[in-house]
């Protein structure tokens, strides 16, 4: 089985690689150090809001109950005509560019600006967009970042994390083709599936068995990749797992989670935790073509309940899509 690699032992694709890729503008942008946010109450987020024109508000400030507010898929953009790199200046692309970075552990933060401009796959017009839920005036003020691979969201009101804003979230990579190897070379999310295949492969026989499913797994039309089912969850059920188990999944999804913001982290798994989640989940991994190379080190997988949803697909590359609100 592979082991464990800390977050940059696996990066690939050097900045000189990727400055022919895009060119020096688009790419030295990628890589300054997170400045902090000048003194004062207001979050980045509000900061980047009060710095739109009204032109700009215009164009990206959505109704709170806009219909794409729960909305996530592989690749999309929440203002489709409005980029990063054309609709907003210098200073607001900077305070975006922090706004993500502090949507991140400070260990992955260049491996994650990595992702989003390799994801440009050399075409600037696939640059993100960015927008917001509502306004400061409304208690569930939301900011949003999409692009190919990524949609990340925060409570727009604080630089605290509270958990992704409760709606999903999207992250993925092909790192060095579209179909990768079973090892993912170079993809900066693989670290996650080796935690679970240490929990799979810490569970007994007849429990590795039931995880591992005869069914596909979930479709990945926006619809239903986050569907909540109540009913017709695949794989082992959380209950059916001694506490010492349980206590090892709530381990595990805590470190697969390592390299998103500590705060959101620790109020997802407070949430997990508080509502008992790990009693109703179930666990499921999947064979034959989600199983890259046939080596039983599983690449794709599920953990569900009726209110919560992780799907990491890792065939033919890594998408992961988690949802849980809290």
């Amino acid at each position: 089985m592979n082991t464990l690699s800390p977050p940059f032992d696996r990066m690939s694709v050097s900045r000189r690689e990727i400055l022919r890729a895009l060119g020096a503008t688009a790419a030295f942008t990628a890589f300054p150090a997170l400045r902090a946010a000048p003194a004062g109450k207001d979050s980045l987020a509000t900061q980047f809001y009060k710095s739109l024109s009204e032109e700009q508000r215009a164009k990206i400030v959505l109704p709170l109950d806009h219909p794409q507010r729960g909305f996530v898929s592989n690749w999309w953009y929440i203002c489709p005509e409005q980029r990063l790199n054309t609709f907003y200046t210098k200073d607001q692309q900077d305070l975006v560019r922090q706004i993500f970075e502090s949507l991140h552990h400070p260990d992955y933060r260049e491996k994650m600006n990595w992702q989003v401009q390799k994801d440009l796959m050399g075409n600037i017009k696939n640059t993100p967009s960015v927008g917001f839920f509502g306004t400061p005036a409304a208690a569930d003020f939301e900011f949003i970042y999409t692009g190919h691979h990524v949609t990340r969201r925060c409570q727009a009101h604080t630089d605290q994390g509270l958990g992704f804003g409760g709606r999903p979230i999207f992250y993925g990579n092909f790192a060095k083709a579209f179909r990768e190897s079973k090892d993912h070379e170079g993809n900066p999310f693989w670290y996650q599936g080796l935690i679970f295949n240490e929990f799979v492969h810490a569970l007994d026989g007849k429990q590795q068995e039931k995880i591992l499913v005869g069914r596909e797994p979930r479709p990945e039309s926006p619809a239903k990749v986050i569907e909540k089912r109540k009913t017709d969850l695949p794989g082992l059920c959380g209950a059916d797992l001694s506490k010492d188990q349980q206590a090892k999944l709530l381990d595990t999804m805590r470190r697969m989670l390592v390299c998103f913001r500590p705060e959101d982290v620790a109020a997802t798994m407070k949430t997990i935790e508080d509502k008992k989640l790990v009693e109703r989940v179930f666990v499921s991994c999947y064979g034959g073509a989600y199983d890259i190379g046939a080596d039983k080190v599983w690449d794709t997988w599920q953990i569900e309940s009726p209110e919560f949803v992780w799907y990491f697909r890792g065939y033919p590359h890594i998408h992961g899509y988690f949802h849980l609100p809290v």
